[in-house]
């Protein structure tokens, strides 16, 4: 990205540091915030940062090295730039979706199937995550420009899909996640 290799450590613990800084504030919005909201916004986020490393891309310069293997460069500013989107992501999704999802997935499963919900979800969770890291090498492979954009459209997506169908579950008792669960606003009850 044309930051010198012996730079690399100075990046990782300015990288850590904002995802440390990201999960403290999470933790510190989560029930002031709600979940819905901050797992949109930080989709948003995310989508920024993810597209801004896929424009980042398209400005590399890929040369052979000694070797025979490809080298990617970005020139002038844009390593920079790179840099800075992939914080971009990683502060926005340390703040919520790092977070978030954990606390939403213990709350919005009625009780009489949460345990198996929760397994299945934290299960399916760890495959996807098992499987864009094993992707990602071919996609990068293939060109860096297509798989941050991937990444990006699909945090946009994950936006809409938060927006349409994910409950609100702050506030909620655990009880109350039946079948009246996904609708916009609790049922009220009708006086007798």
């Amino acid at each position: 990205m044309g930051i010198a290799e012996d730079q690399a450590f100075l990046v990782q613990i300015i990288t850590t540091s904002v995802n440390i800084v990201a999960t403290v504030i999470g933790i510190i919005i989560v029930d002031k915030v709600g979940r819905r909201i901050p797992l949109a916004v930080g989709s948003a986020g995310m989508a920024l940062g993810l597209g801004m490393m896929a424009v980042a891309f398209s400005q590399a310069i890929i040369t052979i090295g000694a070797d025979g293997e490809e080298l990617v460069s970005l020139p002038g500013a844009w390593g920079m730039i790179a840099l800075v989107s992939a914080n971009v992501f990683v502060l926005f999704f340390g703040a919520t979706w790092g977070p978030f999802m954990w606390v939403l997935l213990g709350e919005m499963f009625p009780n009489r199937i949460r345990a198996v919900a929760l397994g299945v979800t934290a299960s399916a969770n760890w495959a996807a995550n098992f499987l864009i890291s094993m992707l990602f090498p071919e996609m990068a492979a293939f060109s860096l420009v297509f798989a941050y954009g991937f990444y990006a459209a699909s945090a946009l997506l994950s936006m809409f899909f938060v927006l349409k169908w994910v409950p609100e579950t702050n506030g909620r008792e655990l009880e109350d996640m039946s079948d009246g669960a996904y609708e916009k606003a609790p049922r009220a009850t009708k006086a007798r």
